[in-house]
C-alpha cells in the first residue's frame, strides 16, 4: 500500500494537534512535518499533502507556499476573502496538477446542517444564523457562518425570496447582528463551548431549526483524513468539504 506523506502547519495549536494525531493513527499516512509560527517551511519535509490549520493572517502566504513546492493542502484557517480566493486561483493556474481545499468545516455533521439549510432556505421567508464557540477564537462570524448564509443567500436570490423581514428601525448597539449575505448572523463566545451552530428559518405558525454541536476537536478529524486522501483527486481550488464527499 502507498503511503501519502502529510506535513502540519499550525501543529502546536488546538487543531493542528489533533490533526497530528489522526494523521499518525490513519493508515496510510505518515506524518512527516510539524511546523509553527516562525519556522522555516522549506520543502515542507517533503510532504505530499500538508494540512493547514495556522491563523487567517499567516494562512494565505502558508498556501502560497505549498502550491509553489507543488505540494496539495487542505486548509481549515478561516478568514479567505474574495480577494485572498481570486489571488489562490491565478496562483494554482501556474501549478495545474496541485488541489487546494479550503473547508469552513470538517465536521460530518457540520457539512450536512450547511447543506440542509441551504435546501431549506427556499422555503422560509425569515432565517436567520446565531454561532457560538469559544472565547479564544478570533474571528466573526465563523467560518462556517459565514458559508452558511453565502448557500442561503443564493438559495433565497434563486428562489425569488427578497429580504429577510425585520422591521427594526433603531439599534445603535448592533443587537441584531451582523448581515452577511443578507442573512442576520449572530456570535456567541462563551467560555465552555467548542464548535456550535444553529439556523432558524420561520414562517407564519412554524419554524424549522437545524443545529450541529462539536464538543470536541476529534469530531473534525474524520473530514480532515477525508481530505488528505481525496485532495489530489480535486486539482484546483474547492471550497467546502462537501465537494469531497458528494453531498
Amino acid at each position: 500500500m502507498s503511503v501519502t506523506k502529510v506535513s502540519v502547519i499550525g501543529a502546536s495549536g488546538r487543531m493542528g494537534s489533533e490533526a497530528c494525531r489522526a494523521v499518525e493513527a490513519a493508515d496510510g499516512l505518515e506524518l512527516v512535518g510539524r511546523f509553527d509560527m516562525g519556522d522555516e517551511l522549506g520543502d515542507l519535509a517533503g510532504a505530499d499533502v500538508v494540512v493547514e490549520f495556522s491563523v487567517p493572517d499567516a494562512s494565505a502566504a502558508n498556501v502560497a507556499h505549498c502550491v509553489d513546492q507543488g505540494v496539495h493542502v487542505v486548509v481549515g484557517t478561516t478568514g479567505w476573502s474574495e480577494g485572498k480566493l481570486a489571488d489562490l486561483r491565478r496562483r494554482l493556474d501556474q501549478h495545474p496538477d496541485v488541489g487546494v481545499l479550503i473547508a469552513p468545516n470538517f465536521a460530518i455533521g457540520a457539512v450536512l446542517m450547511m447543506a440542509f439549510a441551504e435546501k431549506a432556505a427556499a422555503f422560509y421567508e425569515s432565517a436567520e444564523v446565531i454561532e457560538l464557540h469559544h472565547p479564544d477564537k478570533v474571528d466573526a462570524p465563523s467560518g462556517t457562518a459565514a458559508r452558511t448564509a453565502e448557500l442561503m443567500g443564493a438559495a433565497r436570490e434563486k428562489a425569488g425570496l427578497g429580504t429577510v423581514p425585520d422591521a427594526t428601525t433603531s439599534d445603535p448597539d448592533g443587537a441584531r447582528g451582523a448581515r452577511a449575505h443578507g442573512i442576520p448572523v449572530h456570535s456567541v463566545r462563551l467560555r465552555g463551548l467548542v464548535a456550535h451552530q444553529e439556523v432558524l428559518f420561520g414562517a407564519t405558525g412554524e419554524m424549522l431549526t437545524i443545529r450541529h454541536d462539536s464538543f470536541d476537536r476529534v469530531s473534525f478529524m474524520p473530514g480532515v483524513i477525508a481530505a488528505v486522501r481525496k485532495v489530489k483527486e480535486h486539482p484546483g481550488l474547492t471550497v467546502g468539504l462537501e465537494h469531497y464527499l458528494g453531498i
